[in-house]
């Protein structure tokens, strides 16, 4: 594994930045019931959709298109990524995170949250938070995390990084994976999948309600996932894995 050239460590906080950034405006104008359109998880799917496809096409070939902890720590498990590195993407991700959500916070007036709501998130940055009327327990919120955390790798992983993966397709497949997640988790947890994602917020709002739930349960899940996929359908399969088919290259972890 060859070190990360400083282009991928400004891809990484370039893309979750903006994944934050357009997450979290999306989440206050169509979840909080101060935003515009009352609560609409379909349209926060999308938006999920359309920016992870973008990331992960415009700036995968840069950096490996992480932009989530859950991801780089999985990656690591695989040794898709050296330690040193993996530290200084998770470090940008969450900066990035940050700063999209103090974008968030700046472009946005401030909202006032509706107790009545389907889920209670902080009226101005759309933290991730718990729905303890629809779920069981805390724990449940927990398991849901990790389960979208594992889908989610389990999607990067099979068509990004195995070398017989569908490369063509992983925008889109990355990108659907993450929508799929958002229009069933999101009521429940707010679906964030991601530590970045849930901590850019969190400081911005100082809602750190839950905390180890969204921090741990993700990277838990991806990790998971990414060794189950790679021990079961890779190297179980061909040994070592084999050299990547020629085409094009929309996510090499280990350049």
């Amino acid at each position: 594994m060859e070190q990360r050239s400083p282009a991928a460590y400004v891809a990484e906080f370039i893309g979750t930045f903006a994944l934050v950034f357009f997450i979290t405006s999306a989440v206050v104008l169509w979840v909080t019931p101060g935003g515009g359109g009352g609560s609409d998880f379909a349209v926060v799917g999308l938006v999920h959709v359309f920016v992870l496809f973008m990331l992960v096409l415009s700036l995968g070939g840069v950096s490996g298109g992480h932009f989530n902890p859950a991801v780089t720590a999985a990656f690591a498990a695989m040794r898709k990524i050296r330690p040193n590195d993996a530290v200084v993407y998770i470090l940008l991700q969450l900066s990035g995170a940050v700063a999209g959500a103090l974008m968030t916070k700046y472009i946005l007036a401030d909202r006032v949250v509706d107790p009545s709501g389907p889920v209670a998130q902080s009226p101005e940055v759309g933290t991730p938070a718990l729905n303890h009327t629809l779920l069981q327990s805390t724990f449940a919120g927990a398991v849901v995390e990790g389960l979208g955390a594992f889908f989610l790798v389990w999607a990067i992983v099979a068509v990004a990084v195995n070398p017989r993966g569908l490369k063509d397709w992983a925008g889109l497949v990355i990108g659907g994976t993450l929508g799929l997640i958002v229009l069933v988790a999101g009521p429940l947890t707010g679906a964030s999948v991601n530590p970045a994602r849930w901590f850019g917020p969190a400081l911005v709002s100082g809602s750190w309600d839950d905390a180890w739930l969204y921090i741990i349960a993700p990277v838990v899940g991806g990790v998971l996932a990414a060794l189950a996929y790679w021990n079961l359908f890779v190297e179980a399969r061909f040994g070592r894995a084999p050299a990547p088919e020629t085409g094009p290259k929309i996510n090499q972890p280990g350049s």
